[in-house]
C-alpha cells in the first residue's frame, strides 16, 4: 500500500540530500523514480535539483506532471515542496490512493515569519507519514525556525516567498529566532 510521506525540516537539514539519496537507493535497486519539484525554484537550474553538500540529480517540475504515466514509477520524490499549491498536493494523494505509488515529499514546514507555506499546511494535513528532517541552532538546541537575514540582520518582515540559501536563511532555535540572535558571529 503507497503512501505519501511529508519530510520536513529547517533550512540546511540536508532535506535535498536527503531527497537524492532516495532517488539513489531506488535506482541501485533498479526501480524508477520520478524526481519533481516546482516551477518556481529555479536556483539550481532549471531542470536541476542540488544540495547545499554537492549532491545534484536531473528533476522535471511537477506542474509537469501529466506529461508522465505516474504509475509506471517506483516512486516520486518532490523536493521543495513547501512551494505547492493545496490542488497539487491534492493532486498527489490521488497519486498515492488511486496510482498506489509511493510520494515522497520534501520541504519546509514554516516561513521566516513562522507560518505555514500552502504547501505544507496541505502535506501537513494529509500525509500518511510526518517525518522531522533535525538541524541545530549556534547554541546547540534543534533549530526549528527558519530565519531571513539581510545585511547580518534578521529580517521579519516582506514577502514570504524570497530565494535564497545561506547567504539570506539561518535556522535557529526558537528562542533565537524570537530575539533574533544569530550568535557570535565570524568576522
Amino acid at each position: 500500500m503507497a503512501k505519501l510521506y511529508y519530510r520536513y525540516g529547517a533550512m540546511g537539514s540536508s532535506k535535498t540530500a536527503n531527497a537524492i539519496m532516495v532517488r539513489h537507493n531506488y535506482m541501485e535497486r533498479g526501480q524508477k523514480v520520478l524526481m519533481l519539484k516546482p516551477r518556481l525554484d529555479s536556483r539550481d537550474g532549471e531542470t536541476m535539483v542540488a544540495s547545499r553538500s554537492g549532491l545534484k540529480c536531473v528533476c522535471h517540475f511537477i506542474e509537469d506532471i501529466d506529461q508522465f504515466d505516474v504509475r509506471s514509477f517506483d516512486c516520486v520524490i518532490i523536493d521543495e515542496a513547501q512551494f505547492l499549491t493545496k490542488a497539487q498536493v491534492e493532486m498527489l494523494v490521488k497519486v498515492v490512493d488511486v496510482d498506489n505509488v509511493p510520494v515522497i515529499a520534501y520541504g519546509l514546514r514554516c516561513d521566516f515569519q513562522g507560518n505555514f507555506f500552502e504547501g505544507s499546511l496541505w502535506l501537513m494535513a494529509w500525509a500518511d507519514t510526518i517525518e522531522e528532517v533535525k538541524t541545530i541552532c549556534w547554541c546547540g538546541k534543534k533549530a526549528l525556525c527558519n530565519t531571513r537575514v539581510l545585511d547580518g540582520k534578521v529580517v521579519k518582515e516582506g514577502e514570504q516567498i524570497f530565494l535564497g540559501g545561506s547567504e539570506s536563511y539561518v535556522s535557529l532555535c526558537r528562542k533565537h529566532w524570537t530575539s533574533g540572535d544569530l550568535g557570535p558571529q565570524d568576522k
